[in-house]
């Protein structure tokens, strides 16, 4: 792809650490990494989550993780996990499928778990370096519980129940996953300067799960997000506010 830089493995324990590796071996310069890295595996034996969770991630989707430069110095930068997960959406709703963002890394689809994102940003004495990105879309491969791979969100699209052994839908490839994948990253960075834009179409899409989110004991109904990314909670009259940290 124009602009990355991308290894290639067959398989791997997880491409955040395999990308970690890379950057600590050959460091990017003061602005950032140029060209653009990232590293791709078929599967990963031992793929990273939000707080170090454990990601099924055998061959039939797309695992990467990217470094990229992101704007520190811009006075009100788009908040980096709502950009990529807006950019992301934006690819699969290309192939008809109803997305919605499940604050603050997740894709869902009918309630099903599509994809997670893994974003990070590097700083030192103060100063933006770059930022990083682990992506993990199921494309073709089994899922687990509560979980959804593009084949079978595109066969529920066809008012079908699922495909069957080798009748999987072409866009659920890899290949063709994965270029969505880099249309997203770079629709991420050609709006990190943007942070209005990115954060009212998070909004847009932004999953609105009936029971509440609970905050201690008490269910607290989503009211939106702020430019920061953090997510607005209102309970009667009351306000309160979920942040994440890198």
């Amino acid at each position: 792809m124009s602009g990355w830089q991308i290894r290639r493995l067959p398989v791997c324990a997880s491409t955040e650490w395999e990308l970690d590796r890379w950057l600590r071996h050959s460091p990017p310069g003061p602005q950032g990494p140029d060209p653009w890295r990232a590293v791709v595996a078929r599967r990963q034996r031992h793929g990273q989550g939000q707080r170090g969770r454990p990601w099924c991630a055998p061959a039939g989707g797309v695992w990467l993780s990217a470094a990229f430069p992101w704007p520190g110095a811009s006075r009100a930068p788009a908040n980096l996990p709502l950009a990529l997960a807006v950019g992301l959406a934006r690819e699969l709703e290309g192939l008809g499928l109803p997305v919605r963002i499940k604050w603050p890394n997740d894709l869902l689809v009918h309630g099903g778990k599509l994809a997670g994102l893994l974003p990070r940003q590097r700083w030192r004495g103060g100063r933006l370096l770059w930022a990083q990105a682990g992506i993990g879309l199921n494309g073709t491969n089994r899922v687990p519980p509560g979980a959804v791979s593009v084949a079978q969100a595109l066969a529920r699209a066809g008012g079908r129940r699922g495909p069957g052994p080798g009748r999987w839908h072409p866009q659920a490839c890899p290949r063709r996953l994965e270029a969505r994948v880099w249309s997203a990253l770079r629709w991420a960075m050609a709006q990190a300067g943007e942070a209005e834009l990115v954060r009212d179409q998070a909004e847009q899409r932004l999953w609105q799960p009936p029971e509440g989110v609970l905050v201690g004991e008490e269910p607290w109904q989503v009211a939106g997000l702020e430019l920061d990314g953090r997510l607005r909670l209102q309970r009667g009259a009351a306000l309160t506010w979920l942040s994440r940290s890198f």
